[in-house]
């Protein structure tokens, strides 16, 4: 990387070659006929790589202990440090990595299983689909609105 750029300079450079790597990956999962039924593949695709790009805290294509903390806590559902270590050995296939690939985390969001940490993703993305509460104090009522 050149060392005279600025650093947002870099750090745009560095998320975009961040994202043609994970745009790679979609394009597999979109050219591999295991997920040929899947509805609307394309756009939770593009969904999926999003939400991974705002987790990955070091930008390495991973998503580590830390970043899936983040994740959760951002989400609103702090764990202990066990139970994260357990979701990501959910995710990673009971292996001993302690990162996340993004081709992990797309298998997981697209198979079968139920996951914790899937479950926790797509009820997050339900509540974004219902209508938005109204801002502010409620109406006034009065004694002939009780029952």
């Amino acid at each position: 990387m050149d060392k005279n750029l600025q650093g947002g300079k870099a750090f745009g450079i560095l998320k975009s070659k961040q994202e043609e790597k994970l745009e790679s990956i979609n394009q597999t999962f979109l050219d591999d006929p295991k997920y040929a039924d899947e509805e609307d593949l394309s756009s939770k695709l593009d969904s999926f790589k999003r939400k991974y790009m705002e987790f990955d805290l070091n930008d390495q294509g991973d998503i580590d202990m830390m970043g899936l903390k983040r994740m959760l806590e951002k989400l609103g559902v702090a764990k202990t440090h066990l139970e994260l270590k357990k979701m990501m050995a959910e995710v990673v296939g009971g292996t001993s990595r302690d990162t996340i690939s993004y081709t992990d985390f797309v298998s997981m969001m697209l198979g079968k299983r139920n996951a914790i940490l899937r479950l926790i993703l797509m009820f997050e993305d339900m509540g974004k689909d219902q209508e938005p509460k109204e801002n502010g104090p409620p109406p006034r009522k009065t004694f002939s609105d009780l029952p």
